[in-house]
């Protein structure tokens, strides 16, 4: 249905639009990686046990804590307009490459993981305080930490996947 839909946008639109092309990639894959960031990045800050993580003075830390509970909607958007934007570019087609459909799915399997197994689990760690010896603490921190390693090599296959183009069957 969405090929179809690409399909009908009048070539010379199409052509016009190919000077935006490396802006429109860029944009993307920006948007695509802040998605993520957030639920990647801040089980490592759950290093400092003595304070919580939205006590913490680090700017970035707070950022990113912002961004996780903010950020997603906006940053989900823009990465659905610029992929249609890229879609339109590039035409139809491209949603017939075995490549592309296995990074779509494991991108969708990683925004399942980030949003209903990362969020919360973080969400649940990071107003804590805990003291240096609280072995349940550390535990969960680091199996949160193991996620975010899965979750930052699913985004590493997506980009090899996206910048090889492999033929996978």
């Amino acid at each position: 249905m969405l090929a179809g839909l690409v399909r009908r946008v009048d070539p010379t639109i199409r052509r016009s639009m190919t000077q935006f092309f490396p802006i429109l990639l860029a944009t993307h894959i920006t948007l695509a990686i802040s998605l993520f960031l957030p639920s990647i990045l801040l089980p490592f800050a759950l290093r400092s046990r003595r304070r919580a993580a939205d006590e913490s003075p680090n700017r970035f830390v707070r950022f990113l804590l912002w961004m996780q509970a903010h950020g997603t909607v906006v940053i989900g958007a823009g990465l659905a307009l610029t992929g249609l934007g890229l879609l339109t570019i590039l035409g139809g087609q491209l949603l017939n490459q075995p490549w592309l459909l296995v990074a779509l799915a494991i991108y969708a399997g990683n925004l399942v993981l980030a949003f209903f197994v990362q969020r919360p689990n973080l969400r649940r760690l990071i107003g804590v305080r805990a003291a240096a010896d609280d072995r349940v603490w550390q535990m969960r921190a680091k199996r949160q930490r193991y996620v975010s390693y899965a979750m930052a090599a699913l985004v590493g296959t997506i980009g090899f996947l996206m910048s090889t183009k492999p033929t996978l069957w």
